[in-house]
């Protein structure tokens, strides 16, 4: 039904494969993962992992496309809607990391020798790589900021660098994350705190990942024009997510490597 003849102010999405094809790639990852971590299946991994990545850029593709059209007033607040709902489970999803933090750091058991850091355990320096990693993620926060006033005030051009400038940083964090995880003293099975430490900030660094990708995303898209004063709606929900990533990493920051390291 053309939109000239709708009824409603939503927008009907045509029929579309890759909800059905999707949902089969994610079944082959699931059943590569368990492989994988048995050493049985990597051919299985990444294959599912292709065919995720192949599937969420064609899908991707077509709502963008969607966008240049049938997207008004009333489908971008269900928008906002959904991606508020989404942050908000991501915060439920960190909120579970930092409850078995606290509960294995405010009541040392046996298992970590009834103190904490557990002995044995070496802790990062807060004030070295952390730190250098809390600077360049709030200097990235404001870059973004920038990105999104320049884009309202319709100045494209600032826009583009001031997100190149910030997916740039985000880069750097993770070079600065990975090079900070090759050079601790513990691994990821020695015990509750190592396995606690990377897997919250290791989630954290994925999420970033996942940040840098959506606003390179959103940089292509502006250079190729998608992007108006008054529709920019796929920049904005990057950088909601952008600052989502920024206060996790601050909580991070003060709890695990500060904290942590003087409790």
């Amino acid at each position: 039904m053309s939109s000239s003849k709708k009824q409603h102010p939503f927008h009907i999405v045509d029929p579309s494969p890759w909800p059905f094809v999707t949902s089969l790639a994610i079944l082959v990852l699931a059943i590569g993962s368990i492989l994988f971590m048995k050493q049985q299946g990597q051919l299985v991994f990444y294959a599912g992992l292709v065919s995720v990545l192949v599937c969420m850029t064609f899908w991707w593709r077509d709502v963008i496309h969607e966008a240049k059209t049938d997207h008004n007033k009333t489908i971008h607040i269900g928008f906002r809607y959904s991606m508020a709902l989404f942050i908000l489970s991501e915060v439920a999803f960190f909120a579970a990391f930092f409850w078995a933090y606290f509960d294995a750091a405010l009541i040392p058991r046996e298992a970590s020798g009834f103190v904490w850091p557990p002995k044995g355990i070496e802790t990062l320096d807060p004030f070295d790589l952390p730190y250098l990693n809390t600077l360049i993620l709030l200097l990235s926060g404001t870059t973004v900021t920038w990105a999104h006033h320049a884009i309202v005030e319709g100045d494209i051009k600032t826009m583009i660098r001031q997100t190149g400038l910030t997916v740039a940083l985000g880069v750097i964090f993770l070079g600065v994350q990975i090079f900070e995880y090759t050079h601790t003293g513990f691994a990821f099975k020695d015990g509750i705190y190592p396995s606690v430490f990377y897997m919250a900030t290791g989630f954290h660094g994925f999420h970033v990942f996942i940040g840098v990708v959506f606003l390179t995303v959103c940089l292509f898209r502006a250079r190729a024009g998608h992007f108006k004063s008054d529709d920019h709606f796929g920049f904005e929900a990057a950088a909601w997510y952008w600052h989502f990533v920024d206060v996790v990493w601050l909580f991070l920051f003060v709890s695990i490597y500060w904290w942590g390291a003087s409790s």
